[in-house]
C-alpha cells in the first residue's frame, strides 16, 4: 500500500472486504497516527532536545493506563494547501490516563504536525477533553507545544483558543489545572496557561511571550533573546509565572506527578490521604536551635518546615519568586496541609508586592481545594519604599488579606517569633479568622518593633535628655517588657496558648484533626470583589 502524502490512509479497502481485511486497515491508520506526519518527524523531535507528545503522556501517567480519544480527527479546511496535508490527530493527543492510580486527563501538544499549531479541529479536541474532565471531576494536565494559531485557518483558529479560555475559567476552582510549557508559547496560546493553577517549565525548550523577540525589538528597540524575554528562569524567578523551573522534560513531569499525588481529583473531594510512617507525637527537638531568639537573626525557614511536617517532605511553588515567603504543600499525619511561612533568610521575610501576590493566589487555591491551611508567621513588617507604594503596595497586600479573609478551610496561625503591625494582622491573625492562634515563647507580637516604637513615642523625651541614649535603651527596655513579652497576646485572647516548640507538631496534627469536620458558610453573593 502506498501511504500517501502525510501518511494517511486510502480508504479503500482490499477485496472482498471481510470484518479481518478492515480491522488490518484501522491497524495501519492507528500505526500512521502514532508515528506522526513523514518519515523521521520524531528523530526531528529528538533532535530538538524534546520528546515527542506520547511519550511525554507515557511519562506522565501510569504505564498502560492512557486512553486516546479521536486519534483519527482530521482537519477539514481548504486552502493554502492544506487540503492536501490532513494528518491524523491534527497535531494533538487528548485523552485520559491514571497517576497513582487516580484519573487524570490530559492533551499533549504534537510539534510534528503544523509546528503544534492550534486550528479549528485541534481545537475541538481539545474542548472535547476539557469538558469530560470536567464532567468526570478529575484533574486536568497541559502538554504545551505549540506554534499559536494556525494562520492558514484564519480566525477559525482564534475562535478555539476562545473556547479553551471559557473552559479553562469555568473550570477554576473546581478541578485542578496543570499547564506543562515544553516548547515555545506566544501571543494568545500564554493565555491559557496563565489561567491554570500551576504552570511548570523546562530550561532551554520552554518559552512564553505576548510579544515576540522581533515584535520587541521593532517597536521598543530593545534586543532580547527568546530565552531571555521569556524563558523558564524568567518566568520561575522574575515574573512569577512558573511554579518551577527544570533542567530536563522527566524531572518536570515527575513533580507534576508529585504535585497530583497531594490534591483532589476536584472540589468536591479531600486531598488524599496517604498513611503516615512519621509518628503524629514527634518531638522535634531540633527547633529549639533552628530559631534564634534574637529577632534580627536570619535563619532558613525550609529547615524549621522539614521538621514539622512528615518526613521532612513537602512541595514548595514558586520557590525562587518573592523567596521572602514560603508556599508549600506537605503532610501532617497523613492529611495534606498547605504551608505559608516567612522567610528570614531572604529580606528578613518581609512582606512585599510579590510576597502578597504569591501568598494570595497559594490560600485562594488552597481554600478552593479544601486544603487546611498553617501558617508560620515571623514578619517585620511590609517593604517600605516609594517603589513599593507607587507600585500598589496598598491594593497588592490586600489581595493577600482578602485571600485570608474568605478563606474557610482550617486555618492555624503560628508566630514563632517577631508578627509586627499590619504584616502580623495580614499573616492569618486571630482578627481576620483564624481558627487557632498560636506561639512560641520566643514571640513578639506588637504594632512595630521596641527600638521604633521607643523612638516614636518618646521622641520628645529621648531628644531633651542630657543622655538620649541612655533614655532610649530605658524606654525600650520598658516597651518591651510591658507590650512586647512572651504572653502579653495570650493574656488578651489574641493567641490561644503559648506552646513549646518541640510539640509543634504534634500540637498542629491534634488541631487540624479537631477542625477536620470545619464548616464554614459565606454571604449569599454573586462574588466579592476583590483587590486585583
Amino acid at each position: 500500500m502506498t501511504v500517501m502524502e502525510e501518511r494517511t490512509v486510502p480508504h479503500a479497502p482490499p477485496e472482498p472486504e471481510t470484518a479481518r481485511s478492515r480491522l488490518a486497515e484501522l491497524e495501519l491508520i492507528r500505526e500512521v497516527a502514532h508515528e506522526g506526519p513523514a518519515p523521521g518527524a520524531s528523530a526531528q523531535q529528538h533532535a530538538r532536545g524534546k520528546l515527542t507528545a506520547r511519550e511525554r503522556v507515557e511519562l506522565l501517567l501510569d504505564s498502560g493506563s492512557f486512553t486516546e480519544i479521536e486519534p483519527l480527527r482530521r482537519h477539514r479546511a481548504t486552502g493554502f494547501g492544506l487540503e492536501a496535508r490532513r494528518p491524523y490527530t491534527d497535531g494533538v493527543v487528548t485523552g485520559w490516563g491514571t497517576v497513582d492510580g487516580r484519573t487524570v486527563f490530559v492533551y499533549a501538544h504534537d510539534f510534528r504536525i503544523f509546528g503544534g499549531a492550534l486550528g479549528e479541529a485541534h481545537a475541538a479536541k481539545i474542548h472535547k477533553v476539557m469538558d469530560l474532565a470536567l464532567a468526570a471531576g478529575a484533574p486536568l494536565v497541559s502538554l504545551n507545544d505549540g506554534a499559536g494559531a494556525r494562520i492558514q485557518e484564519g480566525v477559525s483558529a482564534l475562535a478555539g483558543y476562545g473556547g479553551i479560555f471559557t473552559r479553562n475559567v469555568a473550570a477554576s476552582g473546581v478541578l485542578p489545572q496543570i499547564s506543562v510549557m515544553l516548547g515555545p508559547c506566544a501571543g494568545g496560546a500564554a493565555y491559557s496557561p496563565a489561567l491554570t493553577d500551576f504552570v511548570f517549565m523546562v530550561r532551554g525548550i520552554s518559552q512564553m511571550f505576548i510579544t515576540g523577540p522581533d515584535v520587541v525589538q521593532a517597536v521598543t528597540g530593545e534586543q532580547v533573546g527568546h530565552d531571555g524575554l521569556g524563558g523558564a528562569d524568567v518566568h520561575a524567578s522574575v515574573s512569577g509565572v512558573a511554579a518551577a523551573a527544570y533542567d530536563d522534560e522527566a524531572s518536570c513531569l515527575a513533580d507534576v506527578r508529585h504535585l497530583l499525588s497531594l490534591l483532589p481529583s476536584n472540589n468536591r473531594e479531600l486531598p488524599p490521604y496517604e498513611t503516615p510512617s512519621d509518628d503524629p507525637g514527634r518531638r522535634c527537638e531540633a527547633l529549639l536551635d533552628l530559631v534564634p531568639a534574637e529577632p534580627n537573626r536570619a535563619y532558613d525557614m525550609h529547615r524549621v518546615l522539614g521538621e514539622i511536617v512528615d518526613d521532612g517532605e513537602y512541595f514548595e511553588v514558586q520557590p525562587t519568586w518573592a523567596a521572602n515567603l514560603v508556599c508549600a504543600l506537605g503532610r501532617l499525619d497523613g492529611h495534606v496541609v498547605g504551608v505559608v511561612a516567612n522567610q528570614p533568610a531572604t529580606t528578613a521575610g518581609v512582606l512585599d508586592i510579590a510576597a502578597s501576590e504569591k501568598g494570595a493566589r497559594f490560600v485562594q487555591f488552597c481554600d478552593a481545594f479544601n486544603i487546611p491551611l498553617v501558617t508560620l508567621v515571623d514578619v517585620p513588617g511590609f517593604l517600605p519604599g516609594v517603589g513599593q507604594e507607587h507600585a500598589g503596595i496598598i491594593r497588592h497586600g490586600a489581595k493577600l488579606l482578602y485571600a485570608y479573609c474568605n478563606a474557610t478551610v482550617p486555618r492555624i496561625s503560628l508566630v514563632l517569633r517577631k508578627a509586627y503591625g499590619g504584616a502580623y494582622i495580614v499573616m492569618d491573625s486571630r482578627s481576620i479568622g483564624a481558627d487557632l492562634a498560636l506561639a512560641w515563647p520566643t514571640n513578639e507580637i506588637a504594632v512595630m518593633g521596641a527600638e521604633g516604637a521607643a523612638n516614636v513615642v518618646f521622641r520628645r523625651e529621648i531628644a531633651a535628655a542630657e543622655d538620649p541614649e541612655a533614655v532610649r535603651a530605658r524606654r525600650i527596655a520598658e516597651y518591651r517588657s510591658e507590650l512586647m513579652h512572651p504572653y502579653y497576646a495570650a493574656e488578651r485572647g489574641l493567641v490561644d496558648d503559648v506552646i513549646d516548640p518541640r510539640e509543634t507538631r504534634a500540637v498542629l496534627i491534634r488541631s487540624l484533626a479537631m477542625l477536620r469536620a470545619k464548616h464554614r458558610d459565606l454571604p449569599s453573593r454573586k462574588h466579592g470583589n476583590q483587590p486585583v
